[in-house]
């Protein structure tokens, strides 16, 4: 009998702990502890990836070093999937995550998110010969590749295709030029930066969303104070020119506006 009490309180400790750390007030573990911890694929060129010395470079990489600096905290990037990394947000895992995210209103019942950053229009790529895509409508009944929580392949998906799960944009366009799938959706400098990295002209777009997602940077939902204070920086970033410094560096044109 003695020996139950002890692993119910056991039990109850532990739940209580917790339930304890999932009310955490973000920014003021962060200021107390003096790191920021952001989570992002590190695979996707050019916002977030390795380079030939295999640093962590990119777009949202630059960006997380600036918001950590301006705060005055160290930060530590963890790099990991797509499909885990807003799973791993949730439960406190991460304390920020940015990896070029598109704020729907679905993920706004979950997440927090900064004003946009950046505003990306999904393009539709496909292989040369392909010339039996030319629209989101013509979709219906192909294959797409994409990663499967992303907001690409609920494009896809809305449109009528079957999407094919990857875990990264290397595996997309692999299955793409092997014509294992039809197509792909993904963001439209997305396709311009693999292109010119890869020095590859096998593959095209063949059509353009005719509005821009808003990108930005995502926080466990109920921490205003790290919301606000990201903004701020951003803004900040904005006024100074940094951010379409950033943009230019990595995109050749600026897609902060």
């Amino acid at each position: 009998m003695k020996r139950l009490i002890v692993i119910l309180f056991i039990i109850i400790s532990i739940c209580g702990c917790a339930n304890s750390n999932s009310n955490v007030d973000i920014y003021e573990k962060v200021m107390k502890e003096g790191i920021i911890n952001i989570a992002m694929e590190g695979t996707w060129s050019p916002w977030t990836y390795h380079d030939e010395n295999n640093n962590l470079v990119g777009f949202d990489t630059e960006i997380g070093e600036e918001i950590g600096k301006r705060l005055g905290v160290t930060v530590n990037f963890v790099e990991g999937e797509w499909d885990g990394l807003l799973a791993g947000l949730s439960v406190g895992r991460y304390d920020v995550m940015i990896n070029g995210i598109d704020i729907t209103e679905e993920r706004k019942k979950s997440y927090d998110f900064s004003n946009p950053y950046a505003y990306m229009r999904t393009a539709i790529i496909v292989n040369k010969d392909n010339d039996y895509i030319k629209s989101f409508d013509d979709l219906k009944g192909y294959k797409t590749a994409n990663t499967i929580s992303s907001t690409y392949a609920q494009v896809a998906e809305k449109f009528g295709a079957e999407v094919i799960a990857v875990d990264d944009l290397t595996q997309t366009f692999e299955l793409l030029e092997q014509n294992r799938v039809d197509a792909t959706l993904n963001a439209e400098v997305t396709y311009y930066d693999y292109v010119k990295t890869q020095n590859d002209e096998k593959i095209k777009i063949a059509a353009l969303s005719d509005e821009a997602n808003l990108v930005g940077i995502a926080v466990k939902r109920g921490n205003k104070k790290m919301v606000d204070a990201i903004n701020e920086i951003l803004n900040e970033m904005k006024s100074d020119g940094t951010l379409k410094d950033l943009s230019l560096k990595y995109f050749g044109v600026d897609v902060t506006k």
